[in-house]
């Protein structure tokens, strides 16, 4: 079950105080009409003054018992009605340091249904321009995972900023949590373009990104030292060229052929002489995805919830440079049944059917909870290549 479901007992314990309150205010109404009889068998200013001190004392305690009920009932359940939408996100903050003007700022925030029910995000907001927010996928099965991806205005934005982002989830369970971002852009540094983004790339291929790196506003701000990941990518800088208000370089980093199949996520560090420690240092981030011979889409496949003797039909898509045929499928779990299609070509698709029984390692202990399983599968090809592909799913019983 969620764990929400303990807040929705606390919202019970809350309503049955809430409750006994109500019945301590009619009590204290009954007092003090009782007090009101005997009161009223007083003549002249006693009795009127007796009266007045009464109906203040009514209406004191009628606002405490209000207050105190409001509370009880709004405080607690809503701290501990939030705390489950935590436990979705690893980190609810990022700091994205010194970059410069035009260059691109993304993170990306981890989202992951951890829970048996659906998670749907209705809304992301930002408290500033500076910052858009979107949510890449807006529902999330069991296990799932989406981002909800923040970007910097780097181009219409300087100076430093920072933002609150509202992520509103109104399934299973309404609830908000926020996320915060910052960073600094400067004014007197521009990158163009803003990313060094080397796209998709065969094993065995290099490619090489041209920058402009511009200073202005600011004599002798020059580039001191550039760092990055030697492995992967070469950086070279052409000579200086002066301009009365600045200088500007040509930086060229090159994506090495050695590289291995991989997905990179980096970025190129620039050193420049600035007196200034803060703002001594900026990153331009680098992105390439280094493909194999053999691919296979999508990488990841989530079943969702089956029932138990059910079955659920899904497939994936296996595709090559050169003519190719798929010679064996294994996965360790044999609920999950292959179809390989036949023949040489380039692009093969692979219907797969799951059935909705109970593992070999269940016991009658475990026979009211479900199964989560998560596999990987072996893509055998005739180049002698061979690809995996994740499967996820859920046996309800």
């Amino acid at each position: 079950m969620l764990a929400i479901l303990p807040a929705q007992r606390r919202l019970l314990s809350l309503r049955g105080k809430q409750r006994t309150l109500s019945d301590s205010n009619e009590l204290i109404a009954t007092n003090s009409r009782s007090t009101s009889y005997c009161i009223d068998t007083l003549n002249g200013s006693t009795a009127n003054h007796l009266k007045s001190e009464m109906l203040a004392i009514r209406r004191v305690c009628f606002l405490f018992v209000v207050l105190i009920a409001t509370c009880l009932w709004c405080g607690p359940s809503k701290a501990i009605g939030q705390e489950w939408v935590r436990k979705l996100f690893k980190e609810t903050h990022h700091d994205f340091g010194t970059v410069s003007k035009n260059a691109k700022a993304e993170h990306s925030f981890v989202i992951e249904n951890c829970f048996e029910e659906d998670v749907h995000i209705a809304s992301v907001r930002s408290s500033c321009g500076c910052t858009t927010p979107v949510a890449t996928k807006p529902t999330l099965k069991s296990w799932e995972k989406g981002e909800i991806l923040a970007k910097l205005n780097t181009r219409t934005f300087t100076g430093t900023k920072s933002a609150v982002i509202t992520v509103v989830i109104d399934k299973p369970y309404y609830a908000e949590i926020q996320l915060t971002v910052g960073g600094t852009i400067r004014t007197d540094v521009s990158v163009e373009p803003g990313e060094i983004m080397f796209g998709e790339v065969e094993v065995g291929q290099s490619k090489t990104i041209d920058l402009r790196l511009s200073f202005q506003g600011r004599k002798g701000l020059e580039i001191a030292d550039v760092r990055g990941n030697a492995q992967a990518f070469e950086v070279s800088l052409d000579p200086p060229m002066y301009q009365p208000d600045g200088v500007t370089y040509r930086m060229h980093v090159k994506l090495k052929d050695t590289l291995a199949a991989s997905k990179i996520l980096d970025e190129v560090v620039v050193v420049t002489n600035d007196p200034n420690e803060k703002n001594r240092e900026f990153a331009i981030p680098v992105s390439a995805r280094v493909r194999p011979p053999i691919t296979v889409t999508p990488e990841t496949i989530a079943m969702g919830d089956v029932r138990l003797g059910e079955t659920r039909q899904q497939r994936f898509i296996v595709k090559g440079k050169k003519p190719f045929s798929i010679e064996l499928i294994t996965c360790e779990d044999d609920r999950f049944e292959f179809q390989p299609p036949s023949g040489e070509k380039t692009v093969h698709i692979v219907p797969f059917t799951f059935r909705g029984a109970a593992g070999q390692d269940a016991s009658p202990q475990k026979s009211n909870q479900a199964d989560k399983i998560n596999q990987k599968v072996v893509i055998l090809t005739s180049l002698g290549e061979q690809v995996e592909a994740s499967l996820s799913a859920r046996v309800i019983r």
